[in-house]
């Protein structure tokens, strides 16, 4: 059952909390504002308890297929960045397909997906060039999210973010929390070599502005909770079956070999992804089928453990 939305706490000094509400307007097309409620939908059908095969790649396939044209979608696949010099993703940057996970690393069910699912579609697809996977971090349960969100930036600029990645997802690591301590010991893990300058750049401004950048995006199409995925541009909500991804995946990569417009998605023929919206939105829950921000749409569904 879904966990309401918790109680905003006072922003911690010279950062902004994934708790603080926002009333200022997203610097995004008219066409991902209405997405919000696309993704609120496939959060909604893909978490409903009381839809037939919840949580099945067929119903997930449908909630992701139904609804607005292919503009919005292509509007959505703009989001993805494709810099072949981005230490946050997987693949090549002219992939046909590109898989955008808004994820938070306290987050039970996007240490599934990383441990059960990713695996798999790196070994299948993104190995043979079909898939690009681009991070962004989501972090939604407070204060030590936010510590291991920045915390893994900084280990990407020391080339080892995927690793700290494997770490931080491994299994009964979110149990021992995201301290200043532990992270660190993330970072040796990872094999970050500088940890005292790891330690310097998870506390700069540069990584709160990076976290901030990826959890603004996430806000401003409408993800309610962790994990939420794009697929070239088509939303697929929670942690779901690998099946469900590799039907996605390949859909895309069947849709971007067509000509014309529906073959363009995978290159996005709008750019969303460099607008800069405000800072300071308010929280999801951390729930997979969680109360959304203010102004999205109800996702009832089983809730993420903690």
């Amino acid at each position: 059952m879904p966990t309401s939305l918790p109680t905003p706490s006072p922003k911690p000094p010279r950062r902004q909390s994934s708790r603080t509400p926002s009333r200022k307007p997203l610097a995004y097309g008219v066409g991902v504002v209405v997405a919000a409620a696309l993704f609120g939908y496939v959060s909604y059908r893909a978490t409903a308890p009381d839809s037939p095969g919840a949580g099945s790649s067929s119903s997930v396939v449908a909630g992701v297929t139904a609804g607005p044209d292919e503009d919005l979608y292509r509007e959505l696949a703009g989001l993805a960045r494709r810099d072949a010099g981005d230490k946050l993703a997987l693949g090549r940057a002219d992939a046909p397909v590109v898989l955008i996970e808004y994820a938070d690393f306290a987050c039970g069910y996007c240490g599934k997906f990383a441990r059960d699912t990713e695996p798999a579609l790196v070994e299948k697809y993104v190995d043979a060039g079909t898939l690009r996977i681009e991070w962004r971090n989501f972090p939604i349960f407070g204060a030590e999210s936010e510590a291991a969100a920045r915390a893994s930036w900084a280990a990407g600029q020391q080339g080892r973010f995927w690793e700290f990645h494997r770490a931080a997802y491994a299994e009964g690591a979110k149990e021992k929390g995201f301290g200043e301590d532990r992270l660190k010991e993330l970072a040796r893990q990872a094999g970050v070599p500088d940890l005292d300058r790891f330690v310097r750049d998870a506390d700069g401004a540069a990584a709160a502005a990076a976290v901030s950048k990826d959890q603004e995006q996430g806000y401003g199409i409408g993800a309610t909770s962790t994990p939420s995925f794009l697929i070239n541009g088509r939303p697929v909500a929670g942690a779901q079956p690998t099946e469900a991804f590799t039907q996605a995946v390949e859909q895309a990569a069947a849709r971007a070999e067509k000509p014309g417009a529906a073959g363009q998605e995978a290159q996005g023929s709008a750019s969303p992804a460099d607008a800069t919206p405000s800072p300071g939105a308010a929280a999801a829950s951390p729930e997979k089928g969680s109360a959304p921000r203010a102004g999205g749409l109800a996702s009832p569904g089983e809730g993420f453990a903690k």
